[in-house]
């Protein structure tokens, strides 16, 4: 069905909680479950658009259905047209805030929105938005977190094996400077050198413990250090810009394209890497997109691979997929991979479709 028109007619949202292959353990928390929340979005034309947030606490879906489903409400009966509700919607949140909730749940709506338009278009999201299907180059993050040192390298070598990796994921912030360079070390003897090897902190350092412990890495061939620091501390990272040899990544924690035109200006980082659910969903990314851009910053994603990679597809300065399969429980077809890159299948919409029995099987009360 090709429709020139979709006309919003109610929304559906659903949190489930379902298990982790492999337990979180970061400086952030331990998760041994995560947290989704699905949304449908009904058009009086018939076509669904789907889409999914991933809020990290289970508690959390409390005040977010609830905030999903009152935007919602307050579009019934009119066009569903992103770019227009990014705009109206950020604007109706002015006074109680732009950042958290409230634009995670923009977020949710305006990927759910992306996904009706492509299906009515009978296109993929990433064809839609003017770009082609192709592999996207992905790095697996779904390991060696904060675990006991002698278990790493088995686990390297899994995560390479997975889907021909090229790139892996280590987070790093152990008690002690020997303790990462020895995390590193198992992870180097059991890939080899040739595996490139993101770091992430996770936000759990101060800014001078994170000048001591960067430098003192800095030598270790690292693809990046990733959020050393609370990531709005915008001077502090500008500091560890200049002074680290090492590039440092940021971005997850951009709450919409402004947030990221203020950390360029400020030289905040080497890399970025916004999240679809904090800077706005496919609207936002695209507007950030073009920051990017224009600044010459390559830029990567943060979760939300199925999306993700189709709007790598169409970023000018696109860089790394972050792939993760915390989702693939509940997905009737997760994306394949293959050659250390990320499948995008032949379908009209981002190709997300719910297995109705695993959500079932996983739903949580909100």
């Amino acid at each position: 069905m090709v429709s020139e028109k979709l006309t919003l007619q109610s929304v559906k949202a659903r949190p489930v909680l379902v298990p982790l292959k492999r337990p979180i353990v970061s400086k952030v928390g331990l998760f041994e479950q995560w947290p989704l929340i699905l949304i449908d979005l009904y058009t009086e034309e018939g076509i669904i658009g789907r889409s999914y947030i991933q809020p990290y606490i289970e508690q959390s879906a409390r005040y977010l259905v609830p905030a999903i489903l009152d935007l919602a409400a307050a579009r019934k009966g009119r066009p569903v047209a992103p770019f227009d509700d990014f705009r109206q919607g950020i604007g109706s949140l002015h006074l109680v805030g732009r950042d958290g909730v409230s634009l995670i749940a923009v977020a949710g709506l305006d990927m759910a929105a992306w996904d009706a338009l492509a299906k009515a278009a009978n296109l993929p999201l990433a064809v839609l938005l003017g770009g082609t299907l192709g592999p996207v180059p992905a790095y697996n993050t779904n390991g060696l977190w904060l675990t006991p040192l002698e278990g790493l390298g088995e686990e390297a070598a899994e995560l390479v094996g997975e889907g021909g990796f090229g790139g892996i994921k280590l987070r790093l912030g152990r008690e002690r400077l020997d303790d990462d360079l020895a995390a590193i070390a198992a992870v180097r003897e059991a890939v080899g050198a040739e595996v490139k090897l993101m770091s992430d902190f996770n936000q759990g350092l101060s800014l001078g413990d994170a000048l001591h412990r960067c430098h003192g890495l800095d030598d270790q061939g690292l693809y990046w250090f990733e959020e050393p620091i609370a990531y709005d501390d915008i001077a502090g990272y500008a500091q560890l810009t200049r002074e680290v040899k090492t590039p440092i990544q940021l971005g997850e924690n951009f709450y919409g394209p402004r947030a990221m035109h203020q950390a360029v200006q400020a030289g905040a980082g080497d890399y970025v890497m916004p999240d679809l659910m904090r800077i706005g969903g496919v609207t936002g990314w695209l507007r950030t997109a073009a920051i990017a851009g224009a600044a010459g910053i390559e830029m990567s994603s943060h979760l939300f691979p199925e999306v993700s990679a189709h709007l790598m597809r169409v970023t000018e300065t696109a860089h790394w997929l972050e792939w993760e399969d915390w989702a693939d429980p509940i997905l009737a077809e997760p994306f394949q991979l293959e050659n250390g890159c990320l499948i995008i299948p032949d379908v009209a919409g981002s190709g997300v479709q719910w297995n109705e029995d695993a959500v079932t099987r996983y739903a949580l009360e909100s």
